[in-house]
């Protein structure tokens, strides 16, 4: 695992800290002292929970005692070298103070901003209305199909297959749409003509999916079928598509809520945002930004 210090970690670390309600000193001891900065338990417990860094979608393994060892030996040297610092009145230089003025309010907005996301829920109201205006994106399609390519195609050409030129291949996706149409069973017909192996050796079955999956051209064939249909034949980049949709139905409002509340919250957000920003006076200076 790596273990980092990273820039502005410490002060968000400490400020942190600063929110959280005293513990006793029986209950949350000294384990750490760097010149007259004393670090309690609970403190070096936040600085490990924030230093740490999982993979995204991991969860956080515990650390070992050597890694922990570590992780305290770079912060006392991180602490050792911002005393020494203070001493030396460096916090007190002019670039400086500007830097750390501005980490400290980077710091500050963005633990104001996780406060106020974490709050955020879109009302039923704007949920449902953002659910109707978005109808089409919660369609679902079970369907299969059967592939025929042609000269140019980027699915690979089975053993002996011969390469059809894009009529022969229009045509012969027509002939198996017509034997289909006539009473022919479209999974023995997948099974022995289909060129998507993968779907074909399960009968040309695709399973349900939603837009945005699928090349345009398929998909917009795939969605306007009604259920049991078979469509003429749909050409895409990989061929001439015969396609059967088994099923059409949408997710329930109820089953996609806190989807939406995703989605919404970075509107409401921004809305939040906004009206801290209009009742805050600010004024900009004319003759140097020019409006």
């Amino acid at each position: 695992m790596r273990i980092t210090l990273l820039p502005g970690f410490l002060a968000a670390a400490l400020l942190v800290f600063a929110q959280q309600p005293a513990a006793t000193a029986a209950a949350d001891p000294v384990i750490l002292t760097v010149g007259d900065e004393k670090i309690t338990q609970s403190e070096f417990e936040k600085i490990v929970e924030q230093a740490s860094q999982p993979q995204p979608g991991q969860p956080r393994p515990p650390l070992t005692a050597d890694a922990k060892r570590k992780l305290a030996e770079n912060l006392a040297e991180l602490k050792a070298l911002a005393q020494e610092a203070r001493k030396q009145k460096i916090d007190q230089a002019p670039e400086t103070k500007l830097q750390l003025m501005l980490r400290s309010d980077q710091i500050l907005a963005s633990a104001l901003f996780q406060q106020i996301n974490g709050k955020l829920v879109a009302d039923e109201a704007a949920k449902r209305t953002y659910y109707n205006d978005h109808k089409n994106d919660y369609d679902l399609v079970t369907a299969r199909h059967i592939l025929i390519r042609m000269k140019g195609s980027p699915v690979p050409m089975k053993t002996g297959q011969t390469e059809l030129t894009d009529e022969e291949a229009l045509t012969k996706a027509k002939d198996l749409r017509a034997k289909i149409v006539a009473g022919g069973k479209f999974e023995d017909l997948a099974k022995a003509e289909s060129d998507d192996t993968g779907s074909g050796s399960n009968g040309g079955e695709l399973g349900e999916f939603s837009r945005g999956r699928m090349v345009p051209a398929f998909e917009e064939t795939a969605f306007a079928l009604k259920t049991g249909d078979v469509s003429e034949p749909v050409k895409t980049q990989f061929g001439y598509h015969v396609i059967q949709v088994q099923k059409h139905e949408s997710k329930k409002f109820e089953d996609v809520q806190s989807e939406i509340d995703e989605k919404l919250k970075p509107e409401l957000a921004q809305k939040a945002i906004d009206e801290l920003r209009n009742k805050t006076s600010i004024t900009f200076d004319k003759t140097y930004f020019g409006r």
